[in-house]
This record gives structure tokens, C-alpha cells and sequence, in this order.
């Protein structure tokens, strides 16, 4: 199983940069932006992100159920191995349209609940991050080259916590977290990136109290794990991807 994610892993980077293409050859120019049903935003760049992963995996040589942000009315199920790919096409489509550059293509493989493969890739920025269970994790910058990822350790006292949190998504629960947490500099941050900042130990930790899809943390998640670190819900639970019926975690 080692060698088959490994080989996954470069296909669907391959994939996440063809995505990256597509949404940056719209972002220089004009394109309208609609209010999905949910009063999130979708622009042409999601959509064009959206088409070339579902073909690019459809594409693979092993056939699996595809759950996008962008069409999940369509997807039937996990099966019965429990395997499927979870993807956002444009993580951060609020930061896209403030044009500062901090959105990202999620994709994940999840078997038996959970995330096994993860890329991510920031294609504003010209970095990635890839991660396969047993696997370590990695950034991968513009010219191609990789470099190990480990998170920080927890700060000791008189340290300062690095914390990173949402440019789009402010929490009133937030200012009473970090009043117990002591002393720590706030850095807001788009997209996924928050998690792996945290992967590649420029950050501490990400609290998250409002709702969140699976989409937006599966990728970052093997990532992160395989940087040593972890993600969980606020109640201390693992999170868990077996039940597509339930799109919204709350992770911290």
C-alpha cells in the first residue's frame, strides 16, 4: 500500500498544479462571483478548478467515488473499501477575490474514515505541500525542491504561542481562548495555509470554533500528522470522514 500512495501522491500533485493553472489563468482578469445557497462564494476559477481534478482523478488508473465542494449532490457513497477523494477546488475563494494571494487547491484520499494522502497547493504563492500516511511530509517549492516538514515544539514560559487564525471567519470565542492561552502574537492567514504553517513549523497551533467542511481540513490534516502534529476536534476526538452526510466538523 506504501509504493501505491507514493505513486498517488505525484499523480495527484500533478493534478493540484493542473487546477492551480486553470484558477490563475482567470485571476488576473474579470470573472463573476455567485452566493451559493449557503452564502459562500463561487467563482468561475472554483468551477474551472472543480472539472480538471474530477477529470484528472477519473483519469487514474484506480477508480474512486469523487466528493468536490463543488458537486457533492452527485456523490453516492464511500463504498464498501471505505475509500474516496475529498477535494476543494479553491479553498479561500474570499481571499481569491481579495486578490492577496493566500488560497489553495485541497485534495485528500480518505480510506476507513480517514485521511491517508493530502496535497495541497498554493499556486498564487508557487509552493505545495504533500503528505502519505507513513510517508513523512513535505513543501515543495516553485523550482521543485522538497524539503521534510516537522512541527515546532510547544513553546515553554517565557515563549511566545505563534497562533494562527481565519482572514475571512472571526470567532468571539477566539479572544476568550487565547486570553487562557498566555502570551502569543495572532497571525490571520487564508485558506489552508494556516495548517501548514503549522506543519512546516512557522506556526503553533490553529484554533477553529465556528463550523467547517471536511474539504477544507482532510488534505491539511495528513499533512500535519505527518509533520508530527495534530488535529482533532474541540472535544479532544479524532475527526472522522466516513459519514458524507455530515459535511460540517468542528475541528481545532
Amino acid at each position: 500500500m506504501g509504493e501505491l500512495l507514493e505513486q498517488l501522491l505525484e499523480q495527484v500533485l500533478t493534478i493540484a498544479y493542473d487546477a492551480g493553472d486553470a484558477i490563475m489563468a482567470i485571476y488576473g482578469n474579470e470573472y463573476s462571483v455567485e452566493i451559493k445557497e449557503d452564502h459562500s462564494p463561487v467563482t468561475e476559477a472554483d468551477k474551472a478548478a472543480h472539472h480538471v481534478i474530477v477529470a484528472g482523478l477519473q483519469a487514474l488508473k484506480e477508480k474512486l467515488p469523487v466528493l468536490s465542494e463543488e458537486d457533492t449532490s452527485h456523490f453516492a457513497g464511500a463504498g464498501d473499501d471505505k475509500r474516496y477523494w475529498l477535494v476543494d477546488p479553491l479553498d479561500g475563494t474570499k481571499e481569491f477575490i481579495k486578490k492577496n494571494n493566500e488560497f489553495t487547491v485541497n485534495i485528500a484520499l480518505i480510506e476507513n474514515d480517514s485521511p491517508v494522502l493530502g496535497v495541497v497547493t498554493a499556486p498564487a504563492l508557487g509552493i505545495a505541500y504533500v503528505a502519505a500516511k507513513g510517508k513523512g511530509s513535505y513543501k515543495i517549492d516553485r523550482h521543485g525542491h522538497r524539503e521534510q516538514l516537522n512541527v515546532a515544539n510547544a513553546p515553554h514560559p517565557p515563549g511566545v504561542w505563534r497562533v494562527v487564525s481565519s482572514r475571512s471567519h472571526k470567532s468571539p470565542e477566539l479572544c476568550g481562548w487565547l486570553k487562557q492561552l498566555g502570551d502569543h502574537e495572532l497571525n490571520p492567514v487564508g485558506s489552508s495555509l494556516k495548517f501548514c504553517l503549522i506543519a512546516e513549523g512557522a506556526a503553533d497551533v490553529y484554533p477553529r470554533f465556528g463550523p467547517t467542511c471536511r474539504w477544507d481540513t482532510a488534505a491539511a490534516q495528513v499533512i500535519i500528522e505527518e509533520a508530527g502534529g495534530v488535529v482533532q476536534a474541540m472535544s479532544g476526538e479524532p475527526l472522522h470522514y466516513g459519514n458524507p452526510a455530515e459535511i460540517l466538523i468542528r475541528p481545532l
